[in-house]
């Protein structure tokens, strides 16, 4: 198992995880759908079995090109530290996972999971035709907030389609600032990045506005919501970290991408989670 958790990173789950608790205790705090432990299990292991099959599926399609290039040539497989067949073989096992248990949540999971897979591992071709794929990567993380909020009500609202179209611009800036590192490389092998097609600076202003898209559906939810001052705390700090994240990179200095991809994203998304929980503890249980 210890090869196959290196394979799926799972350190990376941080961006999106939290997100999904934010979906599935608003669905449990402004409704009249009680916490059930079984349900908040559930949506775990969605989110882990997705998690899975994305990542496992990643790094099989792009075998060929990670071997090519020298900051990924020692991942698992070009490495052989896992074949790609045991690798394809994970994402089937994972993904037939994530819809048995989707089936024991509630009938529109079940039927929005084929979707939800399509979505997560289409992004691994992406880069092979568009430059959009930052936006892909972002739309397939986006879909957990939403998706705990459907295990939870089985029904759509605004404001958790607000909070994944805040993970949508966050994770699709904080991805163009990441493909930085392979702006190079992905036009010398023809393949499609921000990066790539508008170069470093025109990159960054893009990751900026897609940055204040994201900070702005996190203040949305203010008007639909009565929350109270935990909740701002935690938007002023994930605004201020999307804020430091490009204070540390620069058209002539991207040497502080992996600190701003993963330290600073991880943060922003823990930490704004945090707040948020807190805040839907001190409104249930203290009538804040």
């Amino acid at each position: 198992m210890k090869k196959y958790f290196s394979l799926v990173l799972f350190a990376h789950s941080v961006f999106a995880l939290p997100f999904a608790m934010i979906g599935f205790f608003l669905g449990v705090t402004t409704t009249q759908h009680p916490f059930q432990w079984l349900s908040l299990l559930l949506v775990l292991l969605c989110m882990v079995f997705a998690r899975n099959a994305a990542m496992a599926f990643n790094r099989y399609l792009d075998r060929d090109i990670d071997a090519k290039n020298p900051r990924t040539s020692m991942r698992d497989i070009p490495a052989g530290k896992v074949s790609a067949s045991e690798a394809l073989i994970f994402v089937m096992v994972n993904c037939l996972l994530f819809m048995i248990t989707t089936a024991f949540i509630n009938n529109l999971c079940l039927y929005l999971s084929p979707v939800a897979l399509f979505v997560v591992l289409f992004y691994s071709y992406t880069k092979r035709f568009t430059a959009l794929c930052h936006m892909v990567l972002g739309l397939g993380l986006s879909l957990a907030p939403i998706g705990a909020y459907i295990a939870v009500t089985g029904q759509f609202n605004i404001v958790p389609v607000l909070y994944s179209l805040a993970v949508l611009f966050w994770v699709s800036g904080f991805d163009i600032i990441y493909a930085l590192q392979d702006e190079e490389f992905d036009k010398g092998e023809k393949l499609h990045s921000i990066p790539s097609a508008l170069g470093r600076k025109n990159s960054l202003r893009l990751s900026e506005v897609l940055h204040l898209f994201s900070a702005v559906c996190v203040i949305l939810p203010i008007l639909f919501t009565p929350f109270s001052w935990a909740y701002y705390l935690g938007v002023a700090f994930f605004c201020s970290m999307l804020i430091y994240q490009h204070l540390l990179v620069k058209p002539n200095d991207i040497s502080k991408v992996n600190k701003a991809f993963a330290t600073t994203n991880g943060l922003a998304s823990v930490i704004f989670a945090g707040c948020f929980l807190l805040d839907a503890f001190l409104r249930t249980f203290l009538n804040f």
